[in-house]
């Protein structure tokens, strides 16, 4: 399946283009807002002035987690990570739901508070601000959400896909994935996701509603190199000795 070339850096995809009047950018480096998505990106990971970029827009001595990258310059530190993976629809039936709720600024704290018991993924107080948010409520409480994050050229990711732990078992997060990839539909896009590679349930739910695991990919928490004083590493990713690529 021949699929565009966006997919494989989703987040400079989506900041470079339909998310980029979110984007905190200097160069071929740009971010989110910490209160909206903490991910980094780079245009092109292989390329020496765009880690200059990167270092010149997050700082020296400074954290960040950024996606695709598996190795990095000499000075730049690995603190943690993981693995993930991508999946895109296939053969997904999307469809209405029509006990869902659209979800917005005011509902944040509910949000919050169901992210907290779930854990389906980072949630920051603005996410909801990147696109539609649906959600199903039992007695006035939210029990299960799910909604767009990532949007890229004919692409939107659907993410923060969870449901109260009591209420499992009953289908709600595969409609509300289905009611989220119609709105996506509507708008002549294709619907993606992105889930980490331990969590094999969520991938064995997904692939059996239409979704296609497409790639793997790496997850890297880095900190950049130096001091408040510190410059900019010169070197080229792939040659460092003390990265820990994972």
């Amino acid at each position: 399946m021949s699929l565009p070339l966006p997919l494989d850096n989703a987040v400079w995809a989506a900041l470079a283009g339909p998310h980029a009047h979110f984007a905190e950018r200097v160069g071929r480096a740009a971010r989110y807002p910490a209160d909206v998505y903490a991910y980094c990106a780079l245009a092109d990971p292989a390329d020496p002035a765009a880690w200059a970029d990167l270092y010149a827009l997050v700082g020296p001595a400074t954290t960040f987690r950024i996606k695709g990258v598996d190795s990095v310059p000499d000075g730049w530190e690995t603190v943690g990570g993981g693995r993930g993976v991508q999946l895109v629809d296939t053969g997904l039936r999307a469809e209405p739901a029509p006990e869902a709720v659209r979800l917005g600024p005011a509902d944040v704290p509910e949000i919050l508070e169901l992210v907290a018991r779930t854990r389906p993924g980072p949630f920051r107080s603005r996410t909801v601000e990147l696109g539609t948010y649906l959600g199903i409520r039992h007695r006035g409480r939210l029990i299960a959400m799910a909604g767009e994050r990532l949007r890229l050229p004919g692409w939107t990711e659907i993410s923060a896909v969870c449901t109260d732990p009591a209420y499992r078992g009953r289908g709600l997060a595969t409609r509300l994935v289905r009611a989220v990839a119609a709105g996506i539909r509507e708008r002549g896009e294709k619907p993606l996701l992105h889930a980490s590679a331990a969590n094999t349930g969520a991938i064995r739910l997904y692939e059996s509603i239409g979704f296609t695991l497409r790639r793997r990919t790496t997850i890297l928490q880095l900190r950049t190199p130096g001091t408040a004083t510190g410059t900019a590493p010169a070197t080229a990713p792939g040659t460092d000795r003390g990265a820990r690529p994972l």
